[in-house]
């Protein structure tokens, strides 16, 4: 992390003040990536409290324990809806169990593979794109050189930090991303732009 903060202060004079002003970051591979993508299909566009409140219902469904790949597509999914899920992200957690139990995605592997990569692997299973696939390579895989270009914070802080006239698009911060030399700290240089606007986000 400290050559990541020396690169981005002598690259980019706004990431140089950033970084005198914010604390350092951490990003930890940590988890169980199965159970972070599971998780993530759950979470998507729920408050923390609820996404907590439906993922403690939806492992109540299997005792209390994190099912496996062949529990979660042997149920019903009008036994997810009964947690609390939508039909929708009932059918997409299966389809990721499903797309496990068939080797389509491996974890095993996957650290192995670039970003590009596991991003290709990822956004076959349904209900996954690729703004969940950055955050879960950046606070999952911890990983420190993924650009979330298509994040609305990141355009939003961007716009307001580099004097954007419109907010900024995903051109934009990938023009912008190579123009202050971020690479191979991507990750860093956006949980900065995050954390100027209080709105560091969490998979």
């Amino acid at each position: 992390m400290d050559k990541a903060l020396e690169h981005l202060a002598a690259k980019d004079p706004v990431m140089a003040r950033l970084i005198a002003e914010y604390p350092v970051p951490k990003f930890e591979k940590h988890g169980n990536y199965y159970q972070e993508l599971v998780d993530s299909i759950i979470s998507q566009q729920l408050s923390v409290k609820a996404a907590r409140a439906i993922e403690g219902r939806f492992k109540d469904l299997f005792g209390g324990s994190f099912p496996t790949p062949e529990q979660i597509v042997s149920r019903d999914i009008e036994e997810f809806r009964a947690a609390g899920l939508s039909y929708a992200k009932g059918r997409y957690v299966q389809d990721l169990a499903q797309k496990i139990i068939d080797g389509e995605v491996r974890f095993d592997t996957i650290d192995k593979l670039s970003n590009d990569e596991i991003t290709n692997e990822l956004t076959k299973v349904k209900g996954i794109g690729e703004w969940t696939v950055h955050m879960f390579l950046m606070f999952c895989m911890g990983r420190l050189n993924v650009l979330p270009y298509g994040d609305l914070g990141i355009r939003n802080g961007i716009t307001k930090l580099y004097g954007f006239g419109q907010v900024a698009t995903t051109d934009d911060v990938r023009q912008l991303a190579r123009k202050q030399n971020w690479h191979p700290y991507e990750s860093v240089a956006s949980w900065y732009i995050w954390e100027s606007l209080d709105n560091v986000p969490s998979i």
